[in-house]
């Protein structure tokens, strides 16, 4: 089912190599999940966009659906959801996350 919501969310996550569907902003997270992947992603060097979900309440329920997930943040990569914070902290600690970005193309400092 396609809403105008979901649109707008399908088009972040095709504009961009990495999306961060997140409480509050990269510079301001407005909680400790979302610090957490933000941190990992500012150590690794890639760039990313940050969407703040707590500006609308249908983007809050809206990526939820779309991912058929149920927590944030989420994090998309060239399109494909990777996962939430646990997800995401357990692959950087394991070197998968970067092996993920270098699969992908993505360039990253690290």
């Amino acid at each position: 089912m396609s809403t105008p919501i979901h649109d707008w969310i399908d088009a972040q996550v095709k504009a961009n190599d990495i999306v961060l569907f997140m409480k509050g902003t990269p510079s301001f997270p407005q909680c400790g999940f979302s610090g957490q992947v933000v941190q990992i992603l500012d150590y690794l060097g890639v760039p990313y966009a940050g969407v703040n979900v707590l500006e609308s309440d249908d983007l809050r329920q809206g990526i939820k659906e779309y991912s058929n997930w149920p927590t944030i943040p989420q994090l998309y990569v060239k399109g494909e959801f990777v996962g939430g914070a646990d997800i995401i902290r357990e692959m950087f600690q394991a070197g998968e996350l970067q092996g993920l970005f270098e699969e992908k193309g993505v360039q990253n400092a690290a």
